[in-house]
């Protein structure tokens, strides 16, 4: 080592010493071990999820290991004969796919439009898209609630719908318009060349270059529609109340009525988690797409 080499070491800040060395195998080992930590909870809620409430009362979830004869899914049987949660899923796919695809075909066709499409006004209305990301839900509740009594659809779950859509197509309008202004010019001119009209050339052109930020935002989108308690407890009745609302109520109703709680919230926890994993490829695309460009 050189006396350069020694003075730069030197010159290093122990900040940069500590984050360098941070970097190695003991950083990942740690990591590791709060990952596992982490899904402590989640794996405590499956184990219950398969347990007696009798045993649940008695003793915790960690007792199944010693005692594997407590399992059984019996609680799963009991959440299937219970109307209100299977209807209250069945409502939660009703919300959650709709209010996903919309905002993800809306958004893709006003980011091509900003991006690409001259029109009157264009850079105005992108102001007026961007400002509406930091509007927040709690703002319009009230004026939408008295909108969608007037309409009739105060309690539906379109009601909810709508409300999904309208918040979520600020974020993804913003999203997909800097993902599309990022694709060669020339590729879109080479295309018009050929005879493709604007439909012709979103459709066959711009959308499959788009696949992983359409499949990020659709993730995004998911998540949050599926997980959402606030809108659908202002928004939803009785007969169109999400999974969410269902499981709060059960709590309100029945105060530890864990044979249906339990399973009821992992179902609502494990299928983001399947949606996410199934398309993880594609959003992994999305987010090195974005942080390349």
């Amino acid at each position: 080592m050189t006396a350069l080499d020694t003075t730069v070491r030197a010159k290093r800040s122990f900040a940069a010493r500590v984050a360098s060395g941070a970097a190695g195998g003991v950083m990942r080992v740690f990591l590791i071990l709060i990952a596992l930590i982490w899904m402590v909870p989640t794996l405590g809620l499956l184990v219950s999820s398969f347990r007696d409430p009798t045993d649940i009362a008695a003793s915790g979830w960690w007792k199944v290991f010693t005692a594997p004869g407590q399992l059984t899914a019996k609680s799963y049987e009991t959440l299937l004969e219970n109307d209100a949660i299977t209807e209250s899923l069945l409502n939660t796919v009703w919300i959650t796919v709709p209010a996903t695809l919309l905002v993800v075909f809306v958004g893709a066709m006003a980011g091509y439009a900003f991006a690409w499409m001259d029109f009157k006004g264009r850079d105005w209305w992108f102001v007026v898209v961007v400002a509406l990301l930091v509007v927040p839900v709690q703002i319009a509740l009230i004026p939408l609630s008295d909108l969608f009594g007037k309409i009739g659809i105060f309690g539906d779950i379109i009601g909810v719908v709508l409300f999904h859509v309208g918040f979520g197509l600020p974020f993804a309008i913003f999203l997909l318009r800097n993902f599309f202004a990022e694709i060669p010019r020339e590729l879109l001119e080479a295309a018009r060349l050929d005879g493709a009209g604007e439909v012709r050339l979103f459709a066959t052109v711009v959308l499959p270059l788009a696949a992983p930020a359409l499949a990020s935002l659709g993730i995004f989108q998911f998540l949050w529609v599926w997980n959402d308690m606030l809108v659908a407890l202002v928004f939803s009745n009785s007969g169109s109340q999400p999974l969410t609302v269902a499981l709060q109520q059960q709590v309100r109703q029945f105060g530890s009525n864990i044979e249906v709680l339990a399973p009821g919230a992992f179902i609502s926890m494990v299928i983001p988690l399947v949606v996410f994993f199934a398309f993880q490829r594609q959003f992994v695309s999305g987010v090195m797409a974005g942080a390349v460009k």
